[in-house]
């Protein structure tokens, strides 16, 4: 025939082809073609006789979306020819034959999400094109290792941490006896990048808006929790898990998102913030937006949208719980982004903060960010998105107030480091920690922090103006390691700077606290400088992160001046043992088995066990009623792909939250 027809085409989409290679997109669990955009990639086109470039015309066509325009970025034709060019570059790459090679360019700017490909041929009776075939579809991503892409990320140990690592440690407990969960992202697991793709169509997000990063992120921070739109996750703080998954028992991201791409949008049960930060991490790396979890430990949740978390003691500086109504949250975890910032002055691009915890509404959503990091250390709170509510969770003042006999409150001590005390995330490329709270504020005391909450405070944020005499005793809690199960003794030490004799009386209250700071019940009340504190006095108290908030507060009786010490005794929990056996190779049956010893007095009823490794073992549960004093899970696997991975595990009961164990192994292809 004297016009070209087509026979084949073929989008070289297996993991070793060079388009998954040269795009980083090969650990995708995918039968599909994955590129990610402003890089060339390569398809095969084969005619029913030599393409003759003078005379043949034909085009490469995109299309997303049920109703593709031009103008909207939906249809995109791609052109083999210098001559005529679309927003998408065409070239021949080479001809063998009746095959040729040709080379596709997308935008830095192209919508993120899964395109149709066709082939259409200019013939005399008008234009012939392919017919619809599925396996040809192609997803397109964020490209970090492109310049021309707003989440470029010129670093190339970030980007294999920040894109490729699937693996993640998340901190927790206080900032001077830090604990570590691991945890699976999963992001190249089978079904994932669909899953986070549908997130946006359940946000009814205009397609139009998927290429932007600043919409996307901002989107998905609304859309990660269920508050207003039926999001990821349900938020539960209660301690009661009855009809859902407790937040504790989670090991990783895939199951939350495959149960809620599966059903199409039902939420999840349950979330705390670490898992709302864990899933959403899942979600920008498998996207292709460099992301990564971050832990404030004492971050201030402030119910009024100041600088001041405000403590109430009664006229005896003892600590009036009614009247104390923010939280002081042991930790919190968010998200940090990367992107520029093309919508805000130079210098504010780099890392954004983004929070899909539901804690507060932003625009009528709950939602927060990206806020940019560099514009909440300089205090420059005007940019959007929501950084004064991040501002305020790393540099809040404590405001001890002693309520008078009148009922008016006078400001006695004021704590300006406690709150933002050390933001961590872990380490590039391996399992050590990186203390990045010089990214959020700088030194306690020095002229430039002075400058930066000056700064803030002409952008509106009030800070506690009252000039609040130093006392001239301290008091501190040396810090304690503490098993679940222990009696431990809690001691004062108090250091008198005066030159003369000062006695004290001194209340001493330990409460068991969720680690949002929300307490759950009194443990003990007396005013000594030594505090014994027996295991039946909290245990049967004790809630899932096993915190026990002890705020010292009392009265100088020679100068009235009050003192204050706060100490978050975090318990720690016993472990799982897991042990691998079997020959650690590709697609070889192998052993895992999990062991727990319960130490209590106490037996446990009810216990879910979870387990998986990210490329090895999708996500097991068991569930047993009443195990005895000893666990033994043991369950076979076959690794799917080689490289160093680690299988996590998790116990979870009413009465035992939190018990976790991890071992590390490598396989060989």
């Amino acid at each position: 025939s004297c016009f070209l027809d087509i026979w084949d085409v073929d989008v070289l989409k297996r993991p070793q082809d060079i388009n998954k290679q040269a795009h980083h997109t090969h650990l995708y669990s995918s039968d599909f073609l994955i590129v990610r955009r402003a890089q060339e990639f390569q398809i095969k086109i084969t005619f029913d006789r030599p393409y003759k470039p003078a005379e043949d015309k034909f085009a490469v066509e995109f299309v997303i979306g049920p109703s593709p325009q031009y103008s909207k970025g939906t249809y995109i034709p791609v052109f083999p020819t210098e001559e005529r060019q679309s927003v998408w570059r065409g070239r021949i790459v080479e001809t063998s034959d009746n095959v040729i090679t040709m080379g596709i360019t997308t935008s830095p700017e192209c919508i993120v999400g899964k395109y149709m490909i066709y082939v259409s041929v200019v013939t005399p009776y008008g234009i012939r094109r392919t017919r619809r075939e599925p396996k040809s579809d192609i997803y397109i991503l964020f490209n970090p290792w492109s310049p021309a892409d707003p989440v470029f990320l010129d670093d190339e140990e970030e980007r294999e941490e920040c894109i490729m690592n699937e693996l993640g440690i998340i901190y927790h407990g206080t900032y001077d006896d830090v604990s570590e969960r691991a945890w699976n992202y999963g992001q190249f697991e089978f079904g994932v990048l669909d899953a986070c793709l549908f997130i946006m169509d359940k946000a009814d997000m205009p397609l139009s808006n998927r290429g932007d990063v600043i919409k996307v992120t901002r989107v998905a921070s609304a859309m990660l929790n269920s508050r207003d739109d039926d999001g990821v996750l349900v938020g539960n703080w209660s301690g009661d898990y009855t009809y859902g998954v407790p937040p504790t028992s989670w090991t990783g991201s895939v199951e939350i998102l495959l149960d809620y791409a599966g059903s199409r949008g039902t939420p999840v049960c349950y979330a705390q913030c670490w898992v709302y930060a864990a899933v959403f991490n899942t979600f920008l790396r498998c996207l292709g937006i460099p992301g990564r979890v971050v832990t404030n430990f004492f971050s201030a949740h402030d119910n009024d949208g100041n600088l001041k978390m405000d403590i109430i003691l009664d006229e005896n500086g003892k600590l009036d719980r009614n009247r104390t109504k923010d939280s002081i949250w042991n930790y919190h975890c968010w998200n940090e982004c990367f992107m520029a910032r093309s919508d805000l002055p130079p210098g504010f691009g780099g890392w954004q903060v983004v929070d899909a915890t539901p804690q507060e509404t932003s625009d009528g959503m709950f939602r927060c960010g990206p806020a940019s990091v560099a514009a909440v250390k300089h205090g420059q709170i005007c940019y959007p998105f929501d950084a004064p509510f991040v501002f305020a969770e790393v540099n809040s003042d404590v405001i001890f107030y002693r309520r008078q006999k009148d009922g008016t409150l006078e400001a006695v001590k004021v704590n300006q480091t406690h709150v933002g005390r050390m933001v961590l995330t872990k380490a590039v490329l391996h399992d050590g920690r990186r203390d990045i709270t010089d990214h959020y504020k700088f030194p306690e005391g020095s002229p430039e922090e002075r400058r930066v909450l000056e700064k803030a405070e002409e952008f509106g944020c009030q800070r506690e103006k009252a000039s609040v005499p130093q006392s001239d005793v301290e008091v501190e809690i040396p810090n304690l390691d503490v098993r679940v199960g222990d009696n431990f003794d809690v001691t004062l030490q108090f250091k008198n700077n005066s030159d003369q004799r000062r006695s004290a009386d001194v209340y001493i209250t330990g409460t068991v606290v969720y680690y949002t700071g929300v307490p759950s019940a009194e443990v003990l009340f007396k005013t000594p400088k030594k505090v014994l504190v027996r295991v039946e006095d909290y245990m049967h108290k004790l809630v899932e992160q096993a915190n026990i908030h002890f705020i010292a507060t009392g009265k100088i009786k020679e100068t009235g001046q009050i003192i204050t010490a706060m100490k978050v005794i975090t318990m720690h929990n016993p472990k799982l043992i897991v042990k691998v056996t079997g020959s650690p190779r590709v697609s070889e049956e192998m052993y895992v088995s999990v062991e727990f010893t319960n130490p209590f007095k106490f037996s446990l009823e009810n216990v879910d066990l979870r387990m998986e490794g990210p490329g090895i073992m999708p996500f097991k549960r068991k569930h047993i009623i009443a195990p005895g004093t000893s666990i033994t899970w043991i369950e076979t696997f076959s690794p799917r792909r080689a490289g160093s991975t680690k299988l996590i595990a998790s116990l979870d009961c009413a009465a035992l939250r939190q018990v976790y164990g991890e071992t590390e192994l490598t396989i060989q292809q």
